[in-house]
């Protein structure tokens, strides 16, 4: 698949001698979601910043739909849809209005058809005369994704798009990016939530110090990095694991009823029959056996501490 941004070796060095990227390389690919995890400081703004044509990189290079970004700046901004963290929109306009103006500044002829559908599909249409600051923070969200896709992009960025909207709205935020995949339009996203990243994504990449440390799709991320954990759940709490449990390496909570085993889900052995085993022979009598395997969140951890 031939990717519709493609980055290569980019760096940028700032005036004061800070280097928030060092060459990042990255395809992504048509039609997808991907989702770019990272702490404070590691560089997801800037590499933004430098698609988007709002900052000049140092060295390396940006295509989208094979557009150079600092060559064709026009052509590659008219193709990118941007929603940043910040939500900054005319507080006394009307939400139709405001949508109408940002497709003007793209020099788009005048489309009510499609400036309707996106009132409808982002549950817009009934306060499309509604001004912006009379709009709780959820809908002004939706706004500026409306405001984003006014002039047809191809890609849309959303930076932190469900940041401080309560879990309801998230999950219906999450719906509406969903249903914009669906019509075509691909989506890199940034989040501090890693619970959004592991709903939404096809592909997550980890940045940290302004290089790129892993892609992968994040199903196989998961089955290849996630451990799982067994939760052992006995009838007579135990406050000392037995000499011969100690190969495994247990954990004890839950004032003594609960045994835990972490074990590699690609490992040939676990070796849980075993340690059954050598439970019923300590006497240690089961109450039930839960398991658990990791998330991304706990994947993201791991990388981000190492």
């Amino acid at each position: 698949m031939k990717p519709i941004i493609s980055i290569n070796s980019l760096s940028k060095t700032f005036t004061s001698g800070f280097n928030a990227l060092e060459k990042v390389s990255l395809d992504i690919n048509k039609g997808e979601i991907f989702a770019l995890l990272g702490p404070n400081g590691a560089g997801k703004t800037t590499l933004i910043s430098i698609i988007t044509g709002i900052t000049i990189p140092t060295s390396g290079s940006v295509k989208v739909n094979n557009y150079d970004v600092i060559k064709d700046p026009i052509k590659t901004r008219s193709l990118i849809g941007l929603v940043p963290q910040e939500v900054a929109i005319e507080p006394f306009e009307t939400v139709l209005s405001s949508i109408k103006f940002s497709r003007g500044l793209f020099g788009k002829p005048q489309d009510s058809l499609y400036i309707n559908s996106i009132l409808k599909q982002l549950s817009l249409w009934e306060k499309r005369n509604t001004k912006i600051i009379e709009l709780s923070g959820g809908m002004k969200r939706r706004v500026l994704i409306a405001k984003a896709l006014s002039h047809e992009p191809l890609v849309l960025f959303l930076d932190e798009p469900t940041a401080g909207v309560d879990v309801e709205l998230r999950k219906d935020m999450w719906g509406i990016i969903k249903s914009l995949k669906y019509s075509g339009v691909t989506i890199i996203l940034t989040t501090h939530y890693i619970e959004e990243a592991e709903n939404l994504a096809d592909r997550v990449g980890f940045i940290n110090n302004g290089q790129i440390s892993l892609i992968e799709e994040k199903q196989q991320l998961i089955n290849k990095m996630g451990k799982k954990t067994l939760s052992i759940h006995i009838q007579n709490a135990i406050q000392n694991i037995p000499y011969k449990l100690k190969k495994y390496k247990l954990e004890i909570s839950n004032s003594g009823n609960t045994l835990t085993y972490n074990y590699d889900i690609n490992s040939e052995k676990t070796v849980i029959t075993a340690l059954l085993n050598d439970l019923s022979k300590e006497n240690i009598k089961l109450k039930d056996i839960k398991s658990k395997q990791s998330s991304l969140e706990d994947i993201f951890i791991n990388i981000v501490g190492k």
